[in-house]
């Protein structure tokens, strides 16, 4: 009778013990805005972490960019993905609302010797990282050279002067061509160009905190687009775009109807699949420098693998172990790691110091070159609270005076007081 007892109490016990003490596996999800193809990578990925921690599956699920940021706010605790990719800028408001974990200290400490301090520092609020920096992207000036041969021009443009008169070789506006592409409808894909052009003269976004829209540095980037604008060199009709598939800025690129755009590395794999044999014709070369500049340089930006600060703790564990093993040495092929081999088959650049030695031979192709050479002064996006809001912004402003709805002049004195009164209230 006695037994009986113990045998039924022990039962009563074991059923009301949560789950996740007795459970023989961990299911852990990954957010990601990637295409189906490198989800697949992805999924191999996770295929091959599951051979030695056969107690983790990881589930991959994809929404396009432009839905990322708006899922991750609208989920939260344990209803979210477990493990999302994120771009940097959106890691200050992710953080002060803790929907995001600290890194524990055996990846934080990995990540601090392995990473360059600039993307270190990128994947952090306050001194603390919250996640694993994967990629870094930067702007260069890329320009079809049969274009380039067909209008006589030798060399690609290296200071804006070179810059205006080379589009205006290149414009046939009876033929639908146009010198110089500028992205329209996607906040990242207008405020980036235009930013690597400000800090090539010179300029900067935001220092300490505060817009600096209103030096001459950004009143003279201003007023480039408005020539370019005016002279018929750039047509805003031809440059609608979004993150998925850059649209119809991509198919005039594609289809030699622009000659020059100023574009990230990422979308290699997007021009390569689009023109075929005709990629050879694609050249990359470094931003040309302003009046006020004295270097060409480019806006950089990141992204960074975050976990759940709502998930249960065996699967923030599992989620960090995973991420470790990833971005690992021992995940990838010839001393790469696994998200190396996944982002430089979309001719992403890796930041992790060892997976740009493991694929230097590949980022010295002709193409992917022109970008690294423009790493080290590269300047990072400015990385503030209410920063996507602010490049929204800043976004509506480039698309006014592209449009004709407002002067140089004007768009300066409007970006700046937008973004005062972005940042101001943010930082509240």
């Amino acid at each position: 009778m006695k037994l009986a007892w113990i045998k039924g109490a022990l039962a009563a016990g074991i059923a009301l013990l949560p789950s996740a003490l007795w459970a023989q596996s961990v299911n852990i999800s990954y957010l990601t805005h990637w295409s189906p193809e490198t989800v697949a990578l992805l999924e191999q990925a996770a295929k091959d972490f599951a051979k030695d921690h056969p107690d983790v599956a990881v589930t991959v699920r994809a929404v396009p960019f432009g839905d990322l940021l708006t899922t991750l706010r609208s989920q939260g605790g344990g209803q979210a993905a477990t493990i999302a990719g994120i771009y940097d800028l959106w890691l200050p408001e992710l953080a002060r609302d803790k929907l995001v974990a600290p890194a524990p200290e055996t990846v934080a400490g990995e990540v601090k010797s392995a990473w360059p301090a600039g993307v270190v520092t990128a994947a952090s609020v306050g001194g603390v990282l919250y996640g694993v920096p994967n990629e870094i992207d930067v702007y260069a000036l890329n320009y079809n050279k049969a274009l380039f041969k067909e209008a006589g021009i030798e060399a690609a443009p290296k200071t804006w002067d070179e810059l205006k008169d080379a589009a205006a070789k290149l414009t046939k506006k009876d033929a639908g061509q146009q010198g110089f592409g500028m992205i329209n409808s996607w906040a990242a894909g207008v405020v980036h160009p235009f930013s690597s052009l400000l800090v090539s003269n010179g300029g900067e976004l935001v220092t300490g905190g505060k817009p600096v829209l209103d030096s001459k540095n950004a009143g003279e980037t201003f007023q480039l687009y408005e020539e370019l604008i005016r002279s018929g060199s750039s047509d805003p009709a031809m440059g609608t775009a979004d993150a998925n598939t850059t649209g119809p800025f991509l198919d005039n690129f594609v289809s030699g109807k622009t000659g020059m755009i100023i574009m990230a590395n990422w979308w290699e794999s997007a021009l390569k699949a689009g023109m075929g044999d005709k990629f050879a014709d694609i050249a990359t070369a470094p931003i040309p420098v302003g009046p006020s500049g004295d270097k060409p340089r480019s806006i950089s930006y990141s992204w960074m693998t975050v976990v759940n600060a709502g998930a249960a703790e065996a699967e923030q564990k599992a989620a960090w172990d995973f991420l470790a093993w990833l971005n690992s040495p021992k995940s990838g092929p010839n001393g790469a790691s696994a998200m190396a081999n996944i982002l430089m088959s979309m001719g992403i650049l890796p930041s992790r110091s060892s997976d740009v030695d493991a694929f230097k031979d590949k980022l010295g192709s002709e193409f992917l070159s022109g970008y690294v050479s423009v790493l080290d002064d590269a300047k990072p996006f400015p990385v503030v609270l209410g920063g996507q809001e602010f490049s929204e912004s800043l976004q509506q402003t480039i698309e006014a005076l592209q449009y004709g709805k407002v002067s140089a002049t004007e768009a300066q004195t409007d970006a700046q007081a937008d973004a005062a009164a972005i940042l101001e209230k943010a930082a509240k």
